[in-house]
């Protein structure tokens, strides 16, 4: 039995033709008249490109992989006695009466309507992910590289001196902020050398900054295709990107010269931060306007998210986010999404372990948001019980993107009035069949109406996630997320067991 896929994939539209050998993932029956659908195939034609996804653009991709143990090995627990976080009477202990508001943060305090978190992103429907993530009252991040989706922007002397698109990003927040959440800028190597920090706060006001060090699919940063040739690797190299082969060598300009140039691939700096520049950089932010700081962790060795940890409690960083393996990018190496980094809910015991011994050390943590392959709301609160109170929020990025996306296809569906028949018995109007929209005309009132319905799609989902959450923590007499811990949780395999015990996995 073999974990990982065969070789083929959705991403890459592949496939096998006959009989799977588990060990390679090869067809056990490979004939030379094949037309190549394999990945094998497909790397005979277009090499290493095929190390990335060759369908991206307006797709979204994730892990393949069937991972040994998730939240999955584990069910929730109920009890019919007793009350905690509200008083023992019939009108108080009630799913409504259930607290999912949370409060974090150093120096400036943030508030979020509900313990989740829209994860870095900046692609796809990107507006209405933001904009949803207002609605709800939850936190978002504007995804790294973000200056490399404005046409118009410039630099001069390798810093960045014009990225007015980073405007619409971050409306596309605050238009609909409510006093709850905030929306952050990620910032990788090369987009701290390129003085994207220092230009974003004193040009737009940004109050936060979430500095990248990896995430589960991608613990290093992507390699791109330069399909401009040599004249693009030259424009790329100028702009202070690593850029190799080197365009500028006198080989490369005869190469040149004679058509027969090689691939050339920029390439992001991999992060070498440690606590002296993160401590110094924070400090510095935090003199031009900076109000909050995150840091995004990946499922790297126990070792690093400890050193990431403390580097956050030294340097007075408000959030950190783990992200674990299951995850997905659209310039993530395909092997990388599938066979790299600790499942999301291996990573999460150990990081609760590392806070424990932090804390106990006399550090002050930050907070935690969990994220990696999170999509429905028994996931969200076997996550939130498994952390021990550690956790305070969960991370849904390509689910909430999911909902984006739907929301919009369906809302322009109805009101070109072509509306999918899953949804004709709710009416023929989008305030008819959006049914959330009456919570969100609470909120704003109606002019809720007219807001787009990619970001009611978001605020619906994260909605949906939240009542459901309700249900758990009022079935555990739980009135208080704070609340809720691993004796919630009841362990359905011998994996899960091991899991609790800390006996799963040793390093």
């Amino acid at each position: 039995m073999s974990y990982s896929p065969p070789l083929t994939s959705a991403f890459n539209d592949t496939k096998n033709r006959s009989s799977i050998l588990s060990c390679s993932g090869m067809c056990s029956f490979c004939t030379e008249d094949c037309a190549g659908t394999c990945e094998l195939g497909l790397a005979a034609v277009l090499g290493s490109q095929t190390v990335y996804p060759t369908n991206t653009g307006s797709n979204q991709v994730a892990s393949e992989k069937n991972y040994p143990i998730d939240y999955s090995h584990f069910n929730i627990n109920g009890h019919c006695f007793g009350t905690h976080g509200v008083r023992p009477s019939y009108e108080e202990a009630t799913i409504y009466n259930v607290k999912l508001e949370r409060t974090y943060g150093i120096d400036n305090p943030v508030k979020i309507a509900l313990p989740f978190m829209l994860p870095a992103v900046i692609k796809l429907n990107w507006k209405d992910y933001f904009a949803g993530a207002a609605m709800a009252g939850v936190c978002c991040v504007i995804g790294e590289g973000s200056p490399g989706k404005d046409p118009n922007l410039e630099y001069t002397d390798g810093k960045i001196t014009k990225f007015e698109m980073l405007g619409e990003m971050l409306d596309a927040f605050n238009k609909y902020y409510r006093g709850y959440g905030q929306i952050i800028l990620q910032c990788n190597v090369e987009d701290d050398m390129q003085g994207l920090p220092e230009y974003a706060i004193k040009t737009f006001g940004a109050q936060a900054i979430e500095f990248k060090f990896g995430q589960s699919a991608k613990g290093t940063q992507p390699a791109r295709l330069l399909k401009g040739g040599y004249e693009e690797a030259l424009k790329k190299q100028a702009m202070g990107l690593i850029v190799r082969p080197d365009p500028s060598t006198d080989e490369m300009k005869q190469k040149a010269r004679e058509g027969c140039c090689p691939n050339f691939y920029s390439y992001d700096r991999l992060p070498l931060w440690d606590t002296k520049y993160m401590i110094n950089r924070i400090k510095e932010l935090k003199e031009i306007g900076l109000k909050n700081v995150y840091f995004k962790m990946a499922g790297y060795d126990p070792q690093d998210m400890e050193t990431v940890l403390r580097i956050a409690a030294l340097a007075g960083v408000d959030m950190v986010t783990f992200d674990g393996a299951g995850g997905g990018s659209g310039y993530s190496p395909n092997k990388m999404m599938n066979e790299w980094a600790l499942p999301t809910v291996c990573m999460e015991v150990k990081v609760a372990d590392i806070v424990n011994k932090l804390e106990d050390e006399g550090l002050e943590m930050p907070a935690i948001t969990i994220t990696g392959g999170i999509a429905t709301e028994d996931q969200a609160y076997k996550a939130l019980a498994l952390g021990e109170g550690n956790i305070t929020a969960i991370g849904t990025c390509r689910a909430a993107m999911a909902a984006a996306m739907s929301g919009k296809k369906i809302g322009d569906m109805i009101k070109a009035g072509n509306i999918p028949p899953r949804y004709k018995q709710y009416g023929s109007t989008v305030q008819e069949i959006f049914a959330d929209l009456a919570d969100l005309r609470y909120i704003y009132g109606k002019q809720a109406d007219d807001f787009p319905t990619g970001a009611i799609g978001v605020f619906s989902y994260l909605n949906k996630m939240a009542f459901g959450l309700k249900h758990f923590a009022a079935l555990n007499r739980k009135f208080d997320i704070d609340l809720v811990d691993s004796s919630d949780l009841i362990p359905l395999t011998q994996d899960a067991r091991d899991l609790l015990n800390g006996e799963w996995f040793e390093y």
